[in-house]
């Protein structure tokens, strides 16, 4: 006998936030780890880079396909496959001790996942859609809550045990994930099956439909926000625990908790900032995405300024608040501009554009700390939310021009 949908949704909430929280638990903690491993600094400047880069740009060259494979044969089998393949990296992980090896498997751990397109697009296929906005939003709190848990608990790990246990945990924690989807979450149709229609053999090229849902005008200006706002918020992601360590001089567990405090933030505020947009138009909903953005702008300045551990926390918990308005009401948008049969590919498609964006971030923070300081890394976020706000007006604009009271945030 099957949950009912409140009750698998509830399920799918605590499965991501479980497998997130594991693989955050050595998110902040990588460059420590890598300092320890690294022959030469120009070794460790790269690597403190692409372990996090690597399985990004892994999601994204593979996040599209994933998500055309999920149309065809159900996604809950595409959920089972990347928990699967996280817990194998982790593993592999846990026993690797050479920068090579980490990097290689860093890359493969996210060709093989990719477990969150998959996820949103299982729970668009059972939930209704005029809950569609408060599901995304209730699937990025279960993230950025998982995010919290995991950097503190690998803060408390690193502080009285070796790396190795941070990821020997998330490799038992992604496997009892992968037996409770197995177990709990019903298989459901692919929407041809549904329908009738005849599966198509899946191809790595976006097919007709989606090629013209992504060259819409409104999904390219979603996608362009959506792609720079990931971008700024990402360039702190390689720097950030050097950078709490050096500034702040304080201990793993506490740089764990500033660097989840932003998801508790996101945690706080995602899902009524999902009752605040619903019902706007795309307008309305742009003019207030300025004001959140000029926000995060202010917010990031003055994390720069400060050197007090308490200010800080407190900046990344309102940043995070800022941030809880802005993927789930963005992707939610992307979502219901585009046809039920095609749900996993587009949303893989901005998965793969998401982790373009946080490639990017990672790459330009990495480098700039090394070039201008840490001290200064908090005021090329503030200039990076500054084009994103730019691009925003103008995209405001063109819809003021184009579409006057039109997409909403609610079924047609």
């Amino acid at each position: 006998m099957w949950l009912s949908v409140r009750w698998q949704i509830h399920v799918l909430f605590a499965i991501q936030l479980t497998s997130m929280g594991a693989m955050e638990m050595s998110g902040p903690f990588w460059p420590v780890h890598l300092r320890s491993l690294a022959t030469s600094d120009s070794q460790f400047t790269l690597a403190s880079i692409a372990v996090y880069i690597g399985p990004m740009l892994g999601i994204m060259l593979t996040s599209t396909f994933w998500g055309r494979l999920g149309d065809l044969y159900g996604h809950k089998a595409m959920m089972m496959r990347a928990l699967f393949g996280l817990a194998a990296t982790q593993f592999a992980l846990a026993y690797a001790n050479d920068v090579p090896t980490i990097l290689a498997l860093r890359f493969l751990q996210g060709a093989c996942a990719g477990y969150i397109a998959p996820a949103q697009a299982y729970g668009v296929s059972i939930e209704a859609p005029a809950r569609r906005a408060k599901l995304f939003a209730y699937l990025q709190v279960s993230t950025n809550l998982g995010s919290l848990a995991g950097a503190v608990i690998g803060g408390v790990i690193l502080d009285h045990a070796a790396f190795f246990w941070i990821n020997f945990s998330a490799a038992i924690m992604c496997l009892a994930c992968l037996a409770a989807v197995w177990r709990i979450l019903p298989a459901v149709a692919p929407q041809h099956a549904k329908t009738g229609a005849k599966a198509q053999k899946p191809a790595l090229t976006p097919d007709k439909r989606t090629t013209s849902v992504l060259k819409s005008p409104q999904i390219f200006s979603l996608l362009a926000i959506l792609g720079l706002l990931l971008l700024s918020r990402m360039v702190t992601q390689s720097p950030f625990s050097i950078y709490v360590l050096s500034i702040f001089k304080v201990e793993n567990w506490l740089v764990g908790f500033c660097y989840g405090v932003l998801a508790l933030g996101f945690v706080f505020s995602a899902s009524l900032w999902a009752r605040y947009f619903e019902g706007k138009n795309r307008q309305a909903i742009l003019t207030r995405l300025c004001v959140i953005i000029a926000g995060c702008i202010v917010v990031t300045v003055l994390a720069g300024l400060t050197r007090s551990i308490v200010v800080f926390a407190s900046l990344y918990f309102v940043w995070g608040v800022l941030l809880g308005a802005t993927t789930p009401v963005l992707t939610t948008l992307i979502s219901r501009a585009t046809p039920y049969d095609r749900q996993g590919r587009i949303l893989g498609f901005t998965q793969s554009l998401s982790q373009f964006s946080s490639i990017g971030g990672i790459a330009i923070g990495g480098w700039f700390a090394q070039v201008a300081g840490f001290s200064n890394l908090y005021f090329l976020v503030a200039v990076f939310y500054a084009l994103g706000l730019a691009v925003t007006i103008l995209a405001r604009a063109k819809a003021a021009i184009t579409a006057p009271g039109q997409e909403a945030i609610h079924d047609r």
